[in-house]
């Protein structure tokens, strides 16, 4: 928790290292959850890569449209956090009130849930309009078929881990996740390829297996805050039939604003990827490979995101200025030396990165290869501004600013970005290339308004009331 701490004109170095180290315990467990759940999935892209670049692009189709609704969920049931945060922050043990803004995470997530199910089961439909082949609509359909049913359980997942990380517990996020990666691999083993007897089911068992891992996920939180000393007192299952709607409202009030802004990113690549698979399957097949691997980085300052909006809600909750300073100045100073580093590897080793996904000796992938490799390159001038656009919208949420950092994601991502990267990959030579230079555009705007939004901190409580 913070202390409460007297601004002053000077650099706080006392401070700053103390949040520094705050800020590091909190966010790496943070930080390696993301990164085992991102697992979760390129594990079943790296066994979907050894069933051919056929079913590698189907699932890239797939898991794409999936992740859309999927991010917005997400970004709805995890703005529980900085909610709880500036109650804690206000008011230490007001264990009534965190159980209720809880429950109607839970409720959320259930409204989202059965209406997301409807739409992604019409996945086929939906991916032959939008222009995609029919032979690949149709197996990344029979994918979507399983794969929709893992949607509520994911969200109920990060609701509960929104919750225990506020309360600054996240390594038990961490701990059921990593244990979710074997369960993980030896299900999508299995029901791909036929593997301990059972049947051969292709793409559709990564799908069962993403599903399994899922429930895994959620019973194992729930196991975890139902029985934790420390999180038992909260009983947070208690009449969870029971509606708060003013919490209800408040939830969506935030969420929706928040979760917008998260799909506009997302829409920005996922429909960038739809549009690779037009150019073609090799370079959807590359771009599925450059943005795993810059997925992967990016969990690391969307990590230290979820850290700052709680440390920022605390401090903001107990009207702590100088703390809500000091926690922006720590996150943002690691942010931007995280992506220095993954910027450097980017640049001089992307053909040992693709490695990893295909075998660079193999004569059938030299293209693929060729593709992803040069899609690295633009990952990689994009690091800054992603790293600085993810930490900024955390430094801002824990104020409860969502609705301006919406619109300037908007039209950063929807508006410039998306528009650009298009026109150039359609009406230049550039072709893939383009679609990356219009994501390293929309990124860099996105991350200087951030920083400009955050330099109104000071009026922005005034604002969000």
């Amino acid at each position: 928790m913070f202390a409460q701490q007297r601004e002053n004109t000077g650099f706080d170095w006392s401070g700053f290292r103390k949040e520094l180290l705050a800020m590091l315990l909190l966010s790496w467990p943070m930080i390696m959850t993301n990164l085992s759940q991102t697992a979760l999935t390129v594990i079943d892209v790296m066994l979907t890569g050894r069933l051919g670049a056929e079913a590698l692009a189907a699932g890239a189709l797939a898991t794409n449209l999936y992740f859309g609704f999927f991010i917005f969920g997400v970004g709805v049931v995890t703005v529980t956090s900085p909610i709880i945060a500036n109650t804690l922050g206000r008011k230490r043990n007001d264990v009534r009130e965190v159980r209720r803004i809880f429950r109607q995470g839970l409720w959320a997530a259930a409204c989202l849930s059965v209406p997301v199910w409807i739409v992604l089961w019409h996945a086929e439909e939906i991916l032959i309009y939008i222009g995609q082949k029919p032979e690949l609509a149709a197996e990344a359909g029979h994918y979507m078929h399983v794969l929709q049913w893992a949607y509520f359980p994911t969200l109920v997942y990060a609701l509960v881990r929104s919750f225990v990380a506020t309360l600054e517990r996240p390594a038990w996020a961490l701990f059921i996740c990593l244990t979710a990666l074997p369960i993980n691999f030896l299900v999508a083993w299995a029901l791909m390829f036929g593997n301990f007897g059972m049947p051969a089911l292709g793409l559709p068992g990564a799908g069962y297996a993403t599903l399994f891992a899922s429930i895994y996920m959620a019973i194992g939180m729930l196991v975890v805050v139902l029985r934790a000393k420390k999180f038992r007192r909260y009983r947070l299952l208690g009449r969870f039939w029971r509606p708060d709607w003013p919490k209800f409202f408040a939830i969506w009030r935030l969420g929706l604003p928040a979760g917008l802004h998260m799909v506009f990113e997302v829409v920005a690549f996922t429909f960038s990827a739809l549009m690779m698979g037009v150019l073609g399957t090799n370079e959807l097949a590359a771009h599925t490979i450059a943005i795993q691997i810059s997925g992967l980085c990016f969990m690391v300052p969307v990590g230290l995101g979820q850290a700052v909006a709680i440390r920022v809600g605390l401090a903001n909750g107990a009207g702590n200025s100088h703390g809500v300073t000091l926690a922006g100045r720590a996150a943002m100073t690691m942010a931007l030396g995280f992506a220095l580093c993954t910027a450097t590897v980017m640049i001089l080793m992307p053909e040992l990165l693709v490695s990893f996904y295909l075998d660079l000796s193999d004569p059938k992938n030299a293209a693929v290869v060729a593709l992803a490799t040069g899609f690295l390159f633009y990952s990689a001038v994009f690091q800054l501004s992603d790293g600085v656009q993810a930490v900024g919208v955390g430094m801002l949420r824990g104020l409860r600013d969502v609705r301006i950092p919406m619109i300037l994601a908007g039209i950063g991502y929807c508006v410039i970005g998306l528009p650009l990267g298009i026109t150039l990959a359609f009406n230049t030579p550039l072709r893939g290339q383009g679609i990356w230079i219009g994501f390293v555009t929309g990124l860099t705007l996105v991350a200087f308004a951030v920083v400009w939004r955050w330099s109104k901190r000071n009026q922005i409580n005034r604002w969000v009331r």
